[in-house]
């Protein structure tokens, strides 16, 4: 079977971008062929000899809008050029005008939209104008790439409702695969503290993600800190244009908070940390979670988060409102409180996530694919 993934990135250091490089090796492992209609593609899958990598470039436009544009036209004909030669077509979301088989859906456009933490709900300004544009042309180019595919794949059950209910797409239509994490390359003690400069008797809650935006919630988590004096929380993510290390002086709690900007050994921090404390407002998924059980560290996280369908109490505390700074500060005062139980915490979350491997995911959806390809090949019988 000669299978097409159309996608704007194919490479291990995205979250979607990574699901297509761990699909496509596993299709590969079981003897299918590859076409990768993609801007970016990984250096050993570009030079392996059952994969045929047709680049098309997004261009040089000014607006990430008008780029993925660009694109969508030019996989469109990319596609009708070779439609006769496919025997699958996998996309992500709305990339192409071309018909697909497949539809995997990591970012509901339709559910964010709908939300309450939208930015232009929050703030207005030509640049939330601008997302608020971007969301709802997104939010109908999404839901036309739907109609035209025989199944969705949606990453979460939270995903498979949002398609449900704010994307109007038929339920029975929608599988879920949730996400895989590297178990090689997140895992217990990968660093010592000596290493990272931190204090081996200090407590450390982690956060990492976006902290430019109010999305990844990092306000409210420095709003609980301030309410607990035995924590020292260390921040991963571009400081550039951060509102953050000015709220966190305002708290007065600048000496227990460190700013790491963007870092690339996100496996060894994770590693060294008590905990890992993460209410975003909204997350189809967040796979940082799971990396975060895999290296062996309790989580705190706002239900909001896909993710969380994943969590037991035995390594993970669920918040349920993610503004709520009552809650998230008992749940930081409860894990500082007993360190023993933290290190039992890290042990049962190391074990959760060893359910959730890559390459089990890759299974899954390969499975999945060789099942949707049967279906095309038989005709519709008429009674």
């Amino acid at each position: 079977m000669k299978i097409c993934f159309v996608t704007h990135k194919v490479r291990k250091g995205d979250g979607q971008g990574r699901v297509n490089y761990e699909v496509i090796l596993e299709a590969i492992r079981q003897g299918h062929e590859v076409m990768i209609i993609a801007s970016e593609l990984s250096e050993d899958l570009a030079v392996h000899p059952r994969v045929e990598w047709k680049k098309v470039s997004a261009g040089r436009l000014p607006t990430e809008l008008l780029r993925n544009q660009l694109f969508a036209v030019r996989t469109t004909f990319e596609l009708l050029l070779r439609k006769r030669q496919l025997d699958l077509i996998v996309v992500n979301g709305f990339v192409t005008y071309a018909r697909s088989d497949i539809n995997c859906i990591h970012f509901v456009h339709s559910a964010w939209l709908a939300s309450r933490y939208h930015p232009y709900r929050e703030r207005k300004s030509l640049s939330t104008l601008y997302q608020w544009i971007y969301t709802g042309l997104n939010r109908y180019l999404e839901q036309n790439a739907m109609k035209r595919t025989s199944v969705v794949v949606a990453v979460s059950e939270r995903v498979r409702q949002e398609l449900i209910q704010d994307a109007g797409v038929d339920g029975e239509r929608i599988a879920v695969i949730w996400n895989g994490v590297d178990l090689q390359e997140f895992y217990p003690e990968r660093a010592t503290r000596s290493e990272l400069q931190l204090d081996d008797d200090k407590l450390y809650a982690l956060f990492a993600g976006d902290i430019k935006s109010s999305r990844k919630n990092l306000d409210t988590v420095l709003k609980a800190l301030s309410n607990v004096q035995d924590v020292r929380l260390l921040v991963v993510g571009d400081t550039k244009g951060s509102p953050y290390p000015k709220m966190a002086a305002e708290l007065g709690i600048a000496g227990r908070v460190q700013f790491l900007g963007y870092r690339t050994n996100m496996a060894d921090w994770m590693s060294a940390a008590d905990m890992f404390v993460y209410p975003s407002r909204y997350e189809p998924f967040a796979l940082v979670l799971l990396e975060a059980m895999a290296a062996g560290t309790p989580v705190i996280a706002s239900r909001i988060c896909g993710a969380s369908e994943l969590f037991a109490d035995e390594f993970a505390i669920g918040i349920d409102d993610p503004d709520d700074t009552e809650a998230l500060t008992e749940a930081i005062r409860h894990l500082a409180a007993d360190r023993e139980r933290l290190r039992r915490m890290g042990t049962d979350a190391r074990s959760a996530a060893l359910q959730h491997s890559w390459s089990g995911m890759a299974v899954q959806y390969v499975r999945l694919l060789e099942e949707a390809a049967v279906r095309k090949s038989v005709p519709l019988v008429e009674p």
